[in-house]
């Protein structure tokens, strides 16, 4: 049944779980979802032009151009697995704790100067979005970088298995996702499983040299590396973070677009993946340099009072301590530190959030805490507190901050962007 979905699906190249959006001739999957179900927009996709719809609810089947399975979500990823099968190009699978998204775009950025690469779009990293992903690889790709995210465990194993990376990355392992994972070794395990694919299948692994527990983790891997450290196979070092990261390397001075000098290795390992694919030093640096990031990830934002350092799309303990880190050591004149609550950490989610609340002790900086996380680790009420950023922006609105510098950080379902009116 695959070979023939595959062979319909071959002459549009285009699939899509949204009625909203159907393509003349592409293959429309109904998906449920918590809250809603593809099966009922069958017909509005097949109306919109789709050539097939895949639905798993008997009682819209019976029409030709519908084709009814037992799941559609699985039918969607085997046909992507199959596709993988019928190609040839070398795929990068990303994944980690910490900077997946910047380093994925990064390394298309560097592939795109000499090879037509494919990449996940913003964050469909996902059962769903992975499949999606390949099955958007068309006839002239030449690479393809795969970002996988996951909060349980076996969920990375599934997508390598859809995906089939021949080279692999993971940017950091850090305290993302307890709750799900069942604690930081869950997390190792969980991370470490896109490892153990490269393993099986005699892949190559990019791997950061200045971390002692990846190198240990890729021991037995075929790796090339990055780092500060002598014997990094690519090396590089810091040369100024203030506010943009600038990076010595290979001979050239990059002065980034990017935030924060925790993004250090999320540009080696760009730099990295291009020159094992044999992409020029110039190209290279000038896809460095000219990355300009996006979606409230390491951002800097002149507003009319004040500049601000986005870094809101997520947020966990290892990230958060990186950003204050960072930016407490900055000679900023007046600092203000905006901090939501670090979501998906389960029973560690207490001691972890008075950990950050220790950490901002040892910098001077006027700090608002957003969140009942935060709020209820401040007992000694330190801070300004709010339960949510529409509290937050209300406090704001008639006590407007001027000439300061602001980071603003925390897990995306804080929505903290919304403070950006305000500031």
């Amino acid at each position: 049944m695959i070979s023939e979905l595959y062979g319909l699906y071959r002459k549009s190249w285009r699939v899509t779980t949204d009625s909203r959006n159907v393509e003349k001739g592409a293959i429309f999957f109904a998906l449920k979802g918590d809250h809603f179900d593809g099966n009922r927009f069958a017909d509005e996709a097949l109306d919109k032009g789709a050539a097939l719809a895949v639905v798993d609810d008997k009682a819209i089947g019976g029409q030709s151009s519908v084709l009814y399975v037992d799941d559609a979500l699985s039918t969607l990823q085997k046909l992507a697995a199959y596709h993988r099968d019928q190609l040839t190009i070398p795929l990068i699978g990303l994944t980690g704790s910490n900077g997946k998204t910047t380093t994925k775009e990064l390394i298309q950025r560097v592939l795109n100067k000499k090879f037509r690469t494919v990449a996940t779009t913003g964050n469909l990293n996902n059962h769903i979005g992975v499949p999606l992903t390949i099955l958007g690889i068309t006839p002239g790709t030449e690479m393809a970088v795969i970002e996988m995210g996951a909060n349980h465990q076996g969920e990375i194993a599934l997508l390598c298995n859809i995906a089939k990376p021949t080279h692999g990355l993971i940017t950091n392992i850090g305290k993302a996702h307890l709750e799900g994972f069942g604690g930081f070794e869950g997390v190792v395990r969980a991370k470490t499983e896109l490892y153990a694919y490269l393993k099986s299948v005699k892949g190559k692994a990019f791997v950061n040299r200045d971390d002692e527990m990846l190198m240990g983790l890729a021991a037995r891997l075929p790796v090339m590396t990055y780092g500060m450290a002598e014997g990094a196979d690519v090396q590089g070092r810091i040369s100024g973070s203030s506010p943009f990261l600038e990076i010595e390397w290979g001979g050239f001075q990059l002065r980034t677009q990017l935030y924060g000098d925790y993004n250090f290795y999320n540009v080696m390992a760009a730099i990295c993946a291009g020159t094992a694919f044999g992409v020029g030093k110039e190209d290279i640096a000038d896809a460095v340099v000219h990355y300009v990031p996006s979606n409230s990830r390491s951002q800097v934002i002149e507003s009319s009072r004040n500049t601000i350092m986005l870094d809101a799309y997520n947020a966990n303990p290892t990230s958060m301590l990186a950003a204050i880190g960072h930016f407490g050591r900055q000679a900023f004149p007046r600092k203000m530190m905006i901090l939501g609550d670090m979501l998906e950490l389960g029973a560690s989610s207490p001691g972890e959030h008075a950990a950050i609340l220790r950490e901002l002790d040892k910098y001077h900086a006027s700090v608002i805490l957003i969140g009942p996380e935060f709020t209820a680790a401040d007992h000694e009420k330190k801070f300004i507190t709010f339960p949510d950023a529409e509290n937050a922006a209300a406090w704001l609105e008639t006590h407007p901050p001027q000439g300061e510098h602001i980071l603003i950080k925390g897990s995306r379902g804080m929505q903290l962007e919304k403070l950006l009116k305000k500031l």
